[in-house]
């Protein structure tokens, strides 16, 4: 009886806090003398043990209570929040609408779509045959699939040119080790050809027997193969069919738009090879279009008549298109179709059977140019608004003169469109709605620019809600990534509206690394010139105080991976800047996982952050990377996030960060380790699994601001 009486107590308690941090003691990590060696540097590494892959090593039950330790310290810290946190839930979850259907894509006789039920984390996906008003055919119960497992992903749906057959990956571990299954649609079999250790890009040939496929190095998770697979014989006896030498390179497998090829793409950051054959001879040999040149990229866009390619050759920084004859595909041949421009970057090519759009990027926004292949004539779609994104929707449909884009903006939600290439009528064909009465005239965006040390003038795009005064008195989170050239366009996002609705502002900082203003704009944010990503990230942050958009004291930064590293890299750089700084998923041992060939991904990387087994590489990265360069000094507040099973970054990186973080800041700031046990670098896999991560960083960041409810 005094024991449940206590209980209720402690309830009551717990229930009535209001959303504050509670005091907790932190765990205490383990130290133990490691040294590396390299270029005559030597250097200790005290939680070098935590670099115990786990379940496969003598330290993996004790890496694993450590990470359960601070799990159980950042709830014990965060007890306060809980009831917040799961009102938060709650109210992102009610702006979504959870019963919902895509806008269906017509491909080879078929509408194809996922829709989406009450109460369900995943979705089916289906089809019906040359009418929206045929029979619905549920080819995958997602829903159903992933009963029992605490993460699901399906993936590279596939269907076989005469469509009696789905090919597709599943992955159950959150690690992008998905196996390829094949489904006969006609009466609903799984077949027994289950292929393991694959990238899920199902590719078919058009005889509806052989499969393409990338396979994965199981250890490393390189994508080191090609192999085809014929139905009905055993996987493990798969031909061989390209086998990528270069460790820094991906690859791939991909059909062409008009099914006529099946290529090969060999890619590294600074260049690229296709090998190709004819889709219906899948027991061809690969041939080669044009082989890899030194720091030249290229792509093939097959049409009619050639091939169009788009490429950086002859120092064409921003890329041109060229084009050459089929059967004359080699380099000399190639002749320039449109041109490089200093101020415009050409991004992609969608190909139609008359019509090809180039998604172009200028001022740092994308442009839709639309050129007529039969008469030359070409014209842009007009979007009208000072920040946004625009991309290719599914266009699987080579015949078509419609063009499928979708767009958003801060305040925009998702929308797909439908534009008509003849007639120049763009029509909307469903925007994301968002339940509980959102009004875009609510909230304004901006686009400004910071200066940065250089004298570079760095966008950051803004969004707000209406009544906010710049008087330096509002919290905002500022957000970046700023690496391998893919540029953070604005977009929407319904989550985000319980941080404006609050009184948050919300900044995008277009820092160098990425690709938003120009191929330039990347190569002056990677290898020898990464601090430039750093230091335009601090900049926009003292330009935004300047401004009275916020204060230090009201301050915060987000990123993630290697937006993770970021955050690493300005915490030492200028932690008096920030109140907050929220890491997720950070690459922040750079030095140590750039040495490790063993680690997924690392010989993909060189091209990006440099080999530490060269000299002038090592040093320049361990000038920055945030684990090397954690001092006795203050930190502002930080939720760091990781993932058990993360491929891409690799749980300890973080784990070691905090740890040494806890030993050596010299504040009282809060610092906490957030590791999911069971989902890896994306997060949880259902639709609405995600929000108690949104929740817990959301609930940080009002805690940080005194805000309650």
């Amino acid at each position: 009886m005094k024991n449940t009486f206590l209980l209720l107590i402690l309830i009551f308690y717990t229930m009535s806090l209001k959303a504050q941090f509670q005091k907790a003691t932190a765990p205490v990590a383990d130290k133990k003398e490691h040294w590396r060696t390299m270029h005559n540097d030597k250097v200790l590494d005290e939680y070098y043990w935590m670099y115990d892959y786990f379940g496969k090593g003598p330290d993996s039950t004790k890496v694993v209570d450590y990470l359960k330790a601070e799990n159980t310290y950042l709830d014990n810290v965060m007890i306060g929040t809980k009831q917040f946190q799961a009102d938060l839930y709650t109210e992102m979850k009610a702006r979504i609408k959870e019963k919902d259907e895509s806008v269906p894509v017509f491909k080879n006789g078929y509408f194809y779509y996922t829709r989406t039920e009450d109460g369900k984390q995943y979705y089916k996906y289906c089809r019906k045959k040359g009418t929206l008003e045929a029979k619905e055919e549920i080819l995958l119960d997602v829903d159903q699939m992933a009963e029992g497992h605490a993460y699901f992903a399906a993936s590279g749906f596939e269907v076989s040119e005469d469509n009696k057959l789905l090919a597709y990956g599943v992955d159950l571990v959150s690690r992008r080790q998905y196996t390829i299954h094949i489904k006969n649609l006609e009466n609903g079999e799984i077949l027994k050809d289950a292929i393991l250790d694959t990238e899920g890009d199902p590719c078919w040939a058009n005889d509806n027997q052989t499969i393409f496929y990338t396979a994965k190095n199981p250890v490393t998770l390189l994508s080191e193969k090609i192999q085809r697979h014929k139905l009905g014989t055993d996987p493990a006896k798969d031909v061989l069919v390209y086998e990528e030498k270069d460790k820094s390179n991906y690859i791939h497998v991909e059909k062409s738009k008009n099914n006529k090829y099946i290529f090969i793409v060999s890619e590294a950051t600074m260049s690229s090879e296709y090998r190709m054959i004819d889709a219906s001879k899948p027991s061809d040999i690969f041939q080669v279009f044009q082989p890899r040149m030194k720091d030249v990229l290229y792509s093939v866009v097959p049409l009619a008549n050639k091939f169009l390619i788009l490429t950086n050759k002859d120092e064409a920084k921003n890329f041109k298109i060229m084009e050459c004859p089929f059967g004359k595909t080699e380099s000399a041949n190639w002749k320039e179709v449109i041109p490089t421009r200093t101020d415009v970057l050409l991004q992609s090519i969608e190909e139609f059977k008359d019509f090809i759009v180039i998604n172009e990027r200028k001022d740092g926004l994308v442009k839709l140019r639309i050129r007529n292949l039969i008469d030359n004539t070409e014209h842009y779609i007009d979007f009208g608004e000072p920040a946004y994104s625009a991309n290719f929707g599914a266009n699987p449909e080579y015949n078509s003169t419609n063009l499928r884009f979708g767009y958003t903006s801060l305040t925009t939600p998702s929308s797909t469109y439908d534009y008509n290439m003849v007639s120049k009528v763009k029509t909307l064909k469903k925007q994301m709605e968002v339940l509980g009465g959102y009004n875009s005239k609510d909230y304004v965006t901006e686009r400004v620019y910071a200066t940065a040390k250089d004298g570079t003038k760095v966008p950051v795009s803004l969004v707000y809600k209406k009544g906010f005064k710049k008087d330096g008195k509002a919290p905002l989170l500022l957000y970046a990534y700023g690496s391998y050239g893919l540029s953070m366009d604005a977009s929407f996002s319904s989550t985000r509206l319980s941080l404006l609705n609050r009184g948050f502002v919300f900044a995008i900082a277009h820092i160098r690394g990425g690709q938003e203003m120009g191929r330039q704009w990347y190569e002056d944010g990677k290898l020898m010139k990464k601090e430039n990503t750093f230091t335009d990230f601090i900049d926009c942050g003292k330009y935004l105080i300047a401004e009275k958009y916020t204060a230090s004291s009201h301050l915060y930064a987000m990123g993630g991976s290697a937006g993770g590293l970021l955050m690493g890299a300005v915490a030492n750089l200028a932690p008096d800047l920030w109140h907050g700084i929220i890491a997720q998923v950070p690459f922040v041992d750079v030095v140590n996982t750039m040495l490790d060939e063993s680690i997924p991904l690392t010989t993909n990387e060189f091209d990006e952050w440099g080999n530490p087994k060269e000299k002038d590489a090592y040093f320049y990265m361990k000038s920055y990377s945030p684990y090397e360069n954690v001092e006795k000094k203050n930190y502002p507040n930080m939720l760091v996030a990781t993932g058990l099973h993360d491929s891409q970054v690799q749980y300890f990186e973080p784990a070691k960060w905090v740890a040494k973080l806890r030993d050596m800041k010299t504040d009282q700031n809060i610092l906490l380790l957030h590791t999911n046990m069971d989902f890896g670098h994306g997060g949880a896999s259902g639709r609405f699994d995600y929000l108690k991560d949104v929740a817990l960083n959301f609930a940080f960041l009002f805690t940080l601001e005194g805000i309650n409810k």
